[in-house]
């Protein structure tokens, strides 16, 4: 699952590569959202791994509870620093096209708040 989610992103970031007009500096608005939104990607990868971040539970893999920031503060850490990473980006990819991503981002979250809790990592006893 992580190597189609990386060719995938890969697929993700040249078509918006190919659409947007990028100069510089950038807007004031880009840095803070864009180091957030990244550090937050970060965080959650360093603290589930690979296998937690990529779905891991679904194919049967042992994931740990994890209750460190940003989890337990924030919902959904990954998909929001994600969201605020693609905001900062506005100034270069037309709205159209950030506005699509992160309603896939939103649907993805929609979905994931609806499964079954028995396909989640479960909380330490």
């Amino acid at each position: 699952m992580a190597l189609v989610s990386h060719f995938l992103k890969i697929v993700q970031f040249v078509s918006l590569f190919s659409v947007s007009a990028l100069s510089w500096p950038p807007p004031f608005y880009f840095w803070p959202l864009f180091i957030f939104g990244q550090f937050l990607n970060f965080r959650v990868y360093q603290l589930l791994g690979e296998t937690g971040t990529y779905y891991g539970i679904r194919f049967g893999k042992n994931v740990p509870w994890v209750t460190e920031f940003p989890f337990g503060v924030i919902k959904d850490p990954q998909y929001v620093g994600s969201i605020m990473s693609l905001v900062a980006c506005l100034s270069w990819v037309p709205l159209f096209y950030i506005l699509l991503w992160i309603l896939g981002y939103v649907f993805i979250i929609l979905v994931e708040s609806k499964e079954d809790p028995a396909t989640r990592a479960k909380p330490l006893s």
